[in-house]
């Protein structure tokens, strides 16, 4: 691994072959750096590289990385800020909507309101505002949401690289929507998901 450049290392990276301490330590080299406003851009990280990383992680290994929350939280910003990059004009055609995202960081769906704008500890909250064929991301709330979709990080990680399918997680209880369930039930046909 490449301590010059740690994306690289990352990207290079084969979690089944790394312990869960080397991965989360791995990610979180990556991120301080990026974080620190060095030349290291976790941007850089190409979707089917992240994807691979998802595919090939345990759940141990993801959940030990979602568990700290600052590391979780660059993580996820990062995924968010991408969602505008994937977000299919062709297929959203004249879609007006917002869609709050509540990731609980201890994996749980059922803490607090699901549209209340009140801070919580350990929620992460992101909106995205569906308009004029863009998706545009805040993590403030504000408009009236549509749909309401809330779950944990190691779900939504899997989610967003197609490890995961949403209705297999909506039907286990592992993601619930609050609203629209019929327009939250075709959110991922709105997006090029990256695959491994």
């Amino acid at each position: 691994m490449s301590e010059s450049d740690p994306i690289a290392a990352l990207a290079a990276t084969d979690p089944k072959q790394v312990s869960r301490e080397e991965f989360v330590s791995l990610l979180a080299a990556a991120s301080e750096l990026a974080a620190a406003d060095t030349e290291v851009d976790l941007s850089s990280l190409e979707p089917q590289q992240f994807a691979r990383l998802i595919s090939r992680a345990s759940d141990e290994q993801l959940r030990d990385v979602m568990d700290r929350p600052e590391l979780a939280e660059r993580i996820l910003d990062e995924l968010f800020r991408r969602m505008g990059e994937h977000y299919r004009s062709d297929k959203a055609k004249s879609t007006e909507a917002v869609v709050r995202w509540r990731i609980n960081l201890d994996g749980s769906t059922s803490q607090g309101s699901p549209d209340s704008d009140a801070d919580e500890t350990g929620v992460l909250r992101y909106e995205c505002v569906l308009s004029g064929g863009t998706c545009t991301v805040s993590k403030i709330p504000e408009h009236e949401p549509r749909a309401t979709v809330m779950l944990g990080p190691v779900e939504l990680l899997k989610l967003a690289s197609s490890n995961a399918s949403a209705p297999m997680l909506f039907m286990t209880g592992k993601l619930k929507v609050a609203g629209d369930v019929g327009f939250a039930a075709g959110l991922t046909k709105l997006f090029q998901i990256p695959k491994a």
